[in-house]
């Protein structure tokens, strides 16, 4: 199964994409959708719809995750994560791929077995996790993090399920 996971952001929106195969995970790709800062807000959420569309056509997933908005001190800053987070849900919807959801902390215990891990632990865990992922940016690695997490849950469902 491939698995897309995503860690959303207005300016820098993270995916990676892996196969997981019953316990077996393997990367794929991984990168990221930028946006310029000097645009509006508009041409901003529309270029990242279609970079993630784009990512969406070349890996065509079986499901996919996204990491959770977190609350920020500065609503304005919240406010526009969400709007991406939106557009990123949106993307996915629109192609009929089930998106999952999780929280940073869930990601990072999953991937780490530290809710409070930082970006480098993460990132390290990622490279071993899935040998052979080159992530670009922290961006890219908490992706690769958001999908593994997918992957762990969806397994888990399956075996109960049985």
């Amino acid at each position: 199964m491939i698995v897309l996971g995503l860690d959303p952001g207005l300016e820098t929106t993270g995916w990676g994409v892996i196969r997981a195969a019953g316990t077996s995970l393997a990367p794929i790709a991984s990168g990221t959708v930028r946006t310029r800062p000097a645009d509006p807000l508009c041409a901003r959420l529309a270029a990242l719809f279609g970079g993630l569309e784009a990512v969406l056509a070349a890996h065509a997933p079986a499901a996919a995750a996204v990491e959770e908005t977190f609350v920020n001190q500065n609503p304005r800053s919240t406010l526009k994560l969400g709007q991406a987070r939106g557009v990123v849900l949106l993307a996915a919807a629109r192609l009929g791929v089930a998106v999952g959801q999780y929280p940073p902390a869930t990601v990072k215990k999953c991937v780490v077995g530290v809710g409070s891990a930082d970006k480098a632990q993460v990132r390290a865990m990622v490279r071993v996790l899935l040998p052979g992922a080159r992530p670009e940016s922290d961006d890219a690695a908490d992706a690769l993090a958001v999908a593994i997490t997918h992957a762990h849950h969806l397994q888990s469902a399956r075996r109960i399920a049985a």
